[in-house]
């Protein structure tokens, strides 16, 4: 009977012993995984993480509602001429530099008019029209206080000429907030050729990969995505997102969390 009990009893320390190596090997395949889990966390956050050190907002329907302003007058410059300003011919025209756009609507329209013509009527016409009639775009304070207290540089990249981003801007007195205005006069080619934003990142001295650039329309996004900058669009609701390319967001308005969040990152 002593020698069962002793066989008893190793057999008992054998299967503690198996236990403890089991709950050990448990305990290092729980290990293992935390390690792979925080490795792929971390693996994760990497990825995911976007650095910005400076801002380019586009100005005509980003800022401010003058895209709206910009529907009003087109469509009574072309009512003189017994003609309509479609939705297509919109979005033909937004984004582009002035010239290009009234070529655009001189093309599609038949119309004889020289295109500098064009342009001065519809100066005339916007001149009576913005003082009461432009507005910020929602969301744009809150977005330019958040730069404004972490120090992220700023700067404007329109397709405008300079006297109406001038007139536009000193309406809210913002042109001192921002670093730079770049316009149509600065520089050769204007939007979808990224040349605005490479010429900004180079103001900024910043990597255009390092750079967010805010636009609303599908030839302002592409000029941004061209260069290479991080680009989201705020377009408004007569713009097919399927059109604005490989945008790294589309938002609802300037406040979106998707873009307070990056800047915070």
């Amino acid at each position: 009977m002593v020698a069962t009990r002793v066989k008893i009893a190793e057999r008992s320390t054998t299967m503690v012993a198996t236990r403890v190596k089991i709950a050990e090997r448990s305990t290092t395949m729980v290990a293992a995984r935390v390690k792979i889990a925080e490795q792929s966390k971390t693996i994760k956050r990497y990825v995911m993480k976007q650095t910005i050190d400076a801002v380019v907002f586009d100005m005509d329907g980003l800022m401010f509602n003058t895209e709206d302003l910009y529907d009003i007058v087109g469509e009574k410059l072309l009512n003189r001429r017994g003609q309509s300003f479609t939705t297509e011919l919109k979005m033909a025209m937004m984004g582009l530099p002035g010239n290009s756009a009234f070529a655009v609507m001189k093309e599609r329209c038949g119309l004889d008019d020289p295109i500098e013509s064009l342009a001065l009527e519809c100066e005339e016409l916007f001149v009576d029209l913005l003082p009461s009639a432009i507005e910020m775009m929602p969301g744009l304070e809150k977005l330019l206080d958040l730069l404004e207290a972490n120090d992220i540089p700023k700067g404007i990249a329109t397709s405008s000429h300079a006297a109406f981003a001038d007139r536009a801007l000193g309406m809210f007195d913002l042109k001192p907030r921002f670093e730079f205005v770049l316009t149509s006069e600065s520089v050769t080619n204007g939007k979808p050729d990224p040349e605005v934003y490479l010429l900004a990142a180079s103001k900024l001295g910043v990597s255009p990969a390092e750079m967010l650039v805010l636009e609303d329309s599908v030839h302002g996004s592409n000029a941004a995505i061209a260069a290479q900058a991080v680009t989201i669009a705020i377009p408004s609701t007569r713009v097919d997102p399927g059109l604005l390319g490989s945008v790294y967001a589309i938002c609802g308005s300037l406040d979106d969390s998707k873009i307070l969040d990056l800047i915070r990152n």
